[in-house]
């Protein structure tokens, strides 16, 4: 397969280095020292794009795949509130597009463990709830990708939380989701419900970003060839 990598910062140099050793070719790699090389027409060597760049730039690294016909794996965040657009664009263009605010699979299983739990935690008012994510001072965005996403499920189940905020909150209506940046840590997050009697708590925490990038690999394998919108649930088959 061969793949276009648009960001090379140190999560597209750790997408190579596993790319590379599945038997992949990397035919374009994008930085901020080359950016004239992030064309439609060097764009079309690749079979599938995976973008991981910051939230400038994202939406219209999105677009150029779609107008060079080639399928785009997406991890990049602060951007989402032009989501719909992109989606929207990929059904005009007949394209194939997938975005993870978490290409992790221990995440993704995570993700399913959340869901399960505020399912379970939604009829007992009596538990608040927290999210917290810690990240390196290195990252752009607060609260993170996944943060989001682990509260957008907890919403969808406890109807009594109208929103997240991103600090600390003594409005009941409002989940909060706290943001740590230290170093070195590549990512932890933490759900729990406290009530006076006990604390329930569920943690995820990466040791290296080989998870991130070795899921992104995964999802660019089964994007290739494909039309549509896909998340990365599909891909593990959830």
């Amino acid at each position: 397969m061969k793949i276009a990598l648009i960001g090379y910062g140190k999560m597209g140099k750790a997408i190579e280095e596993i790319a590379v050793s599945q038997g992949h070719a990397i035919v374009l790699k994008v930085s901020v020292d080359n950016l004239e090389d992030n064309t439609v027409e060097k764009l079309r060597e690749a079979d599938v794009a995976i973008e991981f760049t910051g939230p400038e730039s994202a939406f219209y690294n999105i677009l150029r795949c779609l107008d060079a016909g080639v399928p785009v794996v997406c991890g990049s965040t602060g951007w989402l509130s032009r989501l719909e657009e992109v989606r929207e664009y990929c059904r005009q263009k007949n394209g194939a597009f997938l975005y993870a605010s978490n290409f992790s699979v221990g995440v993704n299983l995570f993700f399913e463990l959340n869901k399960v739990l505020a399912a379970m935690m939604a009829p007992h008012p009596e538990y608040g709830s927290r999210i917290t994510e810690i990240h390196h001072t290195e990252k752009k965005d607060a609260p993170s990708g996944t943060a989001i996403t682990l509260a957008e499920q907890v919403l969808e189940k406890i109807k009594r939380k109208k929103g997240w905020v991103n600090h600390i909150s003594d409005n009941l209506d409002e989940l909060e989701i706290l943001s740590e940046r230290v170093d070195p840590a590549p990512g932890t997050h933490i759900v729990d419900y406290s009530s006076g009697i006990d604390t329930i708590t569920i943690t995820h925490t990466a040791h290296s970003r080989k998870g991130f990038a070795s899921g992104a690999v995964l999802a660019a394998e089964f994007l290739a060839g494909k039309k549509g919108i896909f998340r990365m649930s599909d891909v593990l088959g959830f």
